[in-house]
């Protein structure tokens, strides 16, 4: 197993954490977990920045997937202080033991950009999602327009580096689809107070097709 580097360990979760919990993430969080019933996989959780907006009255439990050594504990203290029960699963979501059929709901906002291969991350799933079930999106991916989308292309191998692998030019609708979900709501705006080349967010839901 390859060593984490000390940026990776110690200097980049606190960064992560900072961005995605900036004001404008927030209220696109705050739109999407709400919605969230029954038993949950989120795929991402990061350090838990969605459990404060999860609804105890709706929700039974949360699997919370995280592989990443440097946000673990920070997710165990999420889990710690949520009203729901929270269960922290360090392992990939490419690689997911839930069994099939598991879940009601699932839930990524902000991860597909960062998985290392988000088709099989959502083939899992795909998999573990019951039947009716629900998956919940929020992500930031390739603008529409020409002008954003070159910045994106031309910024993306820097910003991979210092951004914990994150790619600009995903398209998580067209991922997502791929998988074999059917988009069944979609909105999408550039976030305020955020620079255009991260800030274009598309969320939703969606439904195995």
């Amino acid at each position: 197993m390859a060593r984490m580097s000390f940026y990776s360990r110690y200097i980049l979760p606190p960064l992560i954490d900072c961005a995605c919990g900036a004001k404008p993430i927030r209220r696109q969080r705050a739109k999407i977990i709400p919605k969230a019933r029954g038993v949950v996989l989120e795929l991402g959780f990061g350090s838990g920045l969605n459990a404060q907006f999860y609804d105890p009255a709706r929700v039974a439990k949360v699997y919370a997937l995280e592989p990443e050594p440097g946000m673990v504990e920070r997710a165990e203290r999420a889990a710690a202080r949520s009203a729901v029960p929270i269960q922290v699963m360090p392992e990939p979501a490419e690689a997911l033991s839930l069994p099939d059929a598991s879940v009601d709901t699932v839930v990524v906002t902000y991860a597909l950009c960062t998985i290392p291969d988000p088709a099989a991350a959502l083939a899992g799933a795909r998999r573990a999602l019951k039947p009716g079930g629900v998956l919940l999106f929020c992500e930031h991916g390739l603008a529409p327009d020409p002008e954003v989308s070159r910045t994106q292309r031309f910024v993306e191998p820097l910003w991979k580096r210092i951004a914990g692998g994150c790619h600009l030019t995903r398209e998580p609708v067209r991922l997502i689809e791929g998988a074999g979900f059917e988009i069944r709501q979609k909105e999408a705006l550039y976030l305020p107070s955020t620079p255009r080349f991260a800030g274009f967010n598309t969320w939703g839901e969606a439904v195995v097709a």
